[in-house]
């Protein structure tokens, strides 16, 4: 068997194991190790201090030590411990703890039952008007954590049942906390975009600025859906009654709106500013967004010791997957590389003589299906690094492939059957909800995220204007 074979078949059986439920960051580091140990073996390294230790009448115990000591005299061990140091010393994922605290500790101070409220009340004459304001909560909120199952999760406990109980159609409810808690894992400050631009080279700053206006357009065109749908069948989102919306004074309506969606809307538009304008580096806006939401927490007298707790736990949690997701995959990648895997690859997908759009339409394609039984850390990890290689080629830029990515990956969790927004809200719903009603609901969503790519792709200044605009060519 071949080198690029064996290196093939370290693909297969990470797959494998991921099907099979084993943790993908640890399998990474596995097959990475273990298949690196066979890459990098050297007998020479590892039996001629042995053989010199036997020649010169060492005793057992020091036969054993020189044993151990050439065992581990391979360079697998030294690439894995470089890769680890790699992934602690880089600056753009220094941000991403700081980020998560941020999203974790807004997610606890009761901001988002405000917001909604606030929302809906303000929103009262628009038709739709809760799905409209649960959409929009969705929205602010996912930017602000980029947590797509705390999202899903709140918003299904606060806004799904108030929409349940005004008679909402279970699938048109559901659809929209479903896919309006995706959004944050593509509108700035997303971690996924970090972990993006930390795999492939991309600028931070750029790829946040590109993302801006494909997000909002996202959003917009959920917008668009979730009113027209409204006009067009009413009694999917019945009006509600003056006694059931009650009877608000603008100046009230405007302080709701000024004491719950002013705040948040102005911590993550600072933190964006700061990024996008250069005033600070991403992990320093990050650690401003965290300061900021620990002061919404103070403002609303919901910070807690035990809040605060769950927080700093939760943030580790998710840094250290993160982390080792990057040792692992690092790992894996180079061994693969170094086996002729990439090598490989590159060779067949250049061999079908593809042009540019159909390259992007397979790799899209790809992507969409790993969505089904992968989260978007292991596909940016893993298997993204397998496509930037083959950008130069086809003369795609990684940018431009990055954003289509990040749209793409919204259906990640939106495809059955393993749509994990769909189980997401499942896990909170009523029992009366089927999970085939949420899975129909979302269904008019995907077919949205499909036209946004296209649009995308038709009109390239969607992703290129704004960061060309601030930053220049």
């Amino acid at each position: 068997m071949t080198d690029p074979m064996i290196a093939v078949g370290m693909l297969l059986v990470l797959l494998l194991a991921i099907f099979l439920g084993f943790p993908v960051a640890f399998t990474l580091m596995a097959l990475g190790v273990g298949v690196g140990y066979y890459a990098y073996f050297d007998a020479d390294r590892m039996w001629r201090p042995y053989e010199r230790a036997l020649e010169s009448g060492a005793d057992g115990w020091m036969l054993t030590e020189t044993w151990v000591a050439g065992f581990f005299n391979n360079r697998i061990f030294d690439l894995f411990v470089n890769q680890t140091y790699s992934v602690m010393s880089n600056d753009v994922l220094t941000s991403i703890p700081l980020f998560l605290f941020m999203g974790y500790i807004v997610e606890r101070a009761n901001v988002v039952d405000r917001l909604f409220g606030a929302l809906y009340v303000a929103s009262r004459r628009i038709p739709g008007s809760m799905a409209v304001a649960a959409l929009v909560t969705c929205t602010l909120f996912a930017t602000a954590s980029g947590i797509v199952g705390a999202v899903v999760t709140l918003m299904g406990l606060l806004a799904f049942p108030a929409m349940l109980k005004a008679r909402y159609d279970i699938r048109y409810a559901s659809g929209v906390i479903c896919a309006g808690g995706t959004l944050g894992i593509l509108i700035p400050p997303s971690i996924m975009l970090i972990v993006y631009a930390a795999t492939s080279g991309v600028s931070v700053v750029r790829m946040y600025a590109a993302a801006m206006i494909p997000g909002f357009l996202l959003a917009g065109l959920y917008l668009v859906y979730v009113v027209g749908r409204a006009v067009m069948q009413p009694n999917v989102a019945p009006r509600p009654s003056k006694e059931e919306v009650g009877d608000h004074s603008v100046l009230e309506v405007a302080w709701m709106l000024l004491t719950s969606f002013v705040p948040m809307a102005f911590l993550i538009l600072a933190v964006l500013a700061a990024i996008l304008f250069g005033i600070a580096t991403p992990s320093e806006a990050a650690a401003v967004g965290a300061i900021g939401g620990l002061v919404l927490a103070v403002a609303y007298r919901a910070l807690t010791w035990q809040r605060l707790k769950e927080s700093v736990y939760l943030t580790a949690r998710t840094s250290a997957m993160v982390c080792w997701l990057f040792v692992g995959s690092a790992t894996f990648a180079s061994v693969f590389a170094y086996l002729g895997g990439q090598q490989l690859i590159s060779n067949f997908v250049t061999g079908l003589d593809m042009s540019p759009l159909m390259f992007l339409i397979v790799a899209q394609i790809i992507i969409f299906i790993l969505g089904w039984p992968l989260e978007w850390t292991e596909i940016i990890v893993i298997f993204i690094p397998i496509f930037l290689p083959l950008l130069p080629h086809f003369g795609i830029d990684p940018l431009f492939f990055g954003i289509l990515v990040a749209v793409n990956l919204q259906t990640a969790f939106l495809s059955p059957p393993m749509a994990m927004s769909a189980y997401y809200l499942k896990g909170v719903s009523p029992a009366h909800v089927k999970l085939v009603d949420i899975f129909a609901g979302m269904m008019p969503y995907m077919g949205i995220v499909i036209l946004c790519m296209v649009i995308i792709y038709l009109l390239p200044g969607t992703v290129y204007w704004l960061p060309n605009l601030v930053y220049g060519r």
